[in-house]
Parts: C-alpha cells; structure tokens; sequence
C-alpha cells in the first residue's frame, strides 16, 4: 500500500503548518497555490499554481489526489459539488462547507438544530436595517447594528458595526447579501475545536478564550480561565452538535461569544484549521493540523488534550521593524521554553507574520513570555 495524497487548496500558513503535522506520518501533500511565493508552496514540493476559483484548476489538481481539503473557505461550492458527482474525495463535503462560507446558510442551519445564536436577518437596504434595529430595541433606535456581506471576509474584514442609518450604506455597495446581526454585549469570546472523522468518530479540545484587537486574534488562552467545567461543557456539546448535523469532517472551530448574562452564543464557524487552535501545536497531545489530516484520512484520532496547564499562543504581527530573525537572539535567550513559528511571509505592518507558544504552570507567567517575545519580534518591545 501507498501513502495517500492529501491535496489541499490555499497556499497559506494553514497549509503550511498541516504539511508540517503530515510529515511524521509518510503524508504526502499536494498543493493548490495562488503563487510559488505563498507560505505553504515555499515548503510543499509538489505545488500546482493557478486559481482556485476555475473549475478546470481544480479537476486538473485533484487528478493523483486521494482527499481534497482547504485551508480556506473560498471555492466555489458549486465547484465542489461537481467534484464529488466526479468521484473527487473532498473534505469537508461541499453541504457541509457551504455553512462557513455563507453566513446567512450558517444562521439558518444553527436556527434550525437549535444553536443559540445573536438575533440576526438578511437586510436588503440601509431601511430595513433600521427596521431590523427597532425589532429587537428595548429602549431607544436599537442601534448599534452589526451587519456582514454573507460571503467572504475575514480577520475583521466584510463587517461593520453601524450606528445610524446613514452608516448602513456601505456594506450593502458591493451588490451582494447582507446579514445583520444584533450588537452583543459579551463579556468575552471563547473557541471550542472539535475534529470528527468520516465514520463519526470526534474529539474535543480544552475550550479557550480568544482575545482580539481591532478585529484580529491577537492571543489565545488554553484552557479559558475561570470557565466552569458545566460552561466548558456546553461550549463542546455545542461544538460537536454542529459538526455531526452539519456533517463536518475534519477540524470545526466554533467561535462564541460569553454573554455578561452567562449564554453562549455562535459567533463564526471554521471548518479547517483556525488561529484558535494554534495552541495545539506545542500545547496539545495532538494538533489541530494531525488531527485534522487523520480526520480527512478517516484515520482514527489522536488525543485533543493538553500537556500543560496552561498554553498561551499570541500571534506575531508585522510592524516597522522588518528584520524579525535578528530579535530570535534575545527571545530564545531569555525564554528557552519558547515556540517561534514564523510563516515566510514579507513583514507588512499588521500581516500576520507567526505565532509563539508558551505553557507552564502559572498563567501570569506564561502570559508574560508569549506577549514579551510576540512584541520583541514585532519590535514594539525593545527589551
């Protein structure tokens, strides 16, 4: 028998550190890239450039593969779908896909196996949305108003909190649907990773709480602190519940949000590897990126706990210090414990550039490592 091929669509750092876990086990991995400069085709032997978004690409790329999966969201789903009526193996399925690619689908579904989730509606013009505000108001306009283009964004992007009628005009320019959302008052957000296999098998990680700043994930604490174990357990069983009804296979991320009245409501769902679980690399007994090749394998899966108290991932970010490898001197010096993953990318002020890891015992402590080095990296700390 010959190892199989995992061909996988996006080039970027997912698809990187997914290589990186499929190495140990004799994977091969064949990738989909848009250039031979992204982060993963830097490192990946067997590359194939082209688009993503053409249906010949991706046949002509799926051709020597055993399992097709992503390290993004983006194909076509119409695409998808004509692969799998050709016999193609992919992974997550396109019925399951479509619901972290289309947000009004994703609200839908989690409407319908009843998965809290903000009040939310698909809004035609800045009009409705100020209907849609008043529906929900207990005292004034109901503004402010989250809205969201139902395809693509990311990291921030394709959302918009507005707070007056006027505001509302903006998403709606790109002619294409427009979710809006209740303003949650959240005490804070949380992530629950969950890996189910074809045959159904599935694990769950520690639950962890996601700091973000200006819309993108600046740390990740594992596991939450002060989560009760009954609060944990909820976030996992609804992670699980939407994997199995939406027939998730491989890695599903689902991003909560903790309310200050103690709910726990669905923010966003992944169905790849997620910056939440970048922890896992050195954190866990098995990574989200192992875990969800053995997934797409339909190997059985490894153990999702963690190997410490405490992990803290904090991602690295560019700045206007560029040389990033002269600052590993002073990091690695002062922290031999420390992970470094840098992802090959050219530092541009607020890219996502790498990761560190740090684990021990005491949470301000390792807090402390991961957000010194993070920030000597980017070259916001200097000592």
């Amino acid at each position: 028998m010959t190892f199989p091929v995992v061909g996988m669509v996006g080039g970027g750092q997912l698809a990187r550190m997914t290589h990186e876990a499929g190495i140990p086990l004799g994977i091969r991995f064949k990738l989909l890239s848009a250039s031979p400069q992204e982060s993963a085709a830097q490192v990946v032997r067997d590359v194939v450039v082209g688009d993503h978004r053409d249906l010949d690409t991706l046949r002509r790329f799926a051709q020597g593969c055993d399992v097709i999966t992503f390290d993004h969201e983006h194909v076509p789903t119409e695409h998808l779908r004509a692969l799998e009526a050709e016999g193609v193996p992919v992974r997550p399925g396109p019925d399951a896909l479509v619901h972290a690619q289309d947000k009004g689908v994703m609200r839908a579904a989690l409407d319908r196996i009843g998965i809290a989730s903000p009040r939310h509606r698909i809004v035609t013009d800045p009009a409705d949305v100020t209907r849609f505000a008043a529906e929900g108001a207990t005292g004034g306009d109901g503004y402010p108003v989250v809205l969201k283009t139902v395809r693509g964004g990311y990291d921030g992007k394709g959302v918009w909190v507005v707070r007056d009628e006027a505001g509302a005009a903006e998403p709606f320019r790109a002619g294409v649907p427009v979710l809006a959302e209740e303003k949650v008052d959240f005490a804070r957000e949380l992530a629950a990773s969950v890996v189910r296999s074809p045959h159904g098998q599935a694990v769950a990680y520690p639950v962890v709480e996601s700091v973000q700043v200006d819309g993108v994930c600046d740390t990740v604490i594992a596991p939450a602190p002060d989560l009760s174990g009954e609060r944990a357990a909820e976030a996992q069983r609804m992670a699980l519940t939407i994997a199995r009804e939406l027939g998730v296979t491989g890695h599903l991320a689902v991003e909560l949000f903790e309310t200050r009245d103690g709910r726990l409501l669905v923010n966003e769902l992944a169905m790849r590897p997620h910056n939440s679980g970048h922890w896992t690399q050195d954190g866990a007994v098995t990574s989200q990126f192992a875990n969800h090749l053995r997934a797409v394998l339909d190997l059985p899966l490894g153990a999702p706990g963690a190997r410490a108290p405490w992990t803290v991932m904090v991602n690295v970010l560019g700045g206007d210090y560029p040389d990033m490898y002269s600052a590993y001197l002073h990091c690695m010096a002062r922290d031999p414990q420390l992970k470094i993953h840098m992802y090959g990318k050219d530092v541009k002020p607020g890219r996502k550039v790498g990761h560190v890891t740090t684990y021990g015992d005491d949470l301000s402590e390792v807090l402390d490592r991961a957000r010194h080095a993070a920030g000597y990296l980017r070259g916001t700390i200097t000592e």
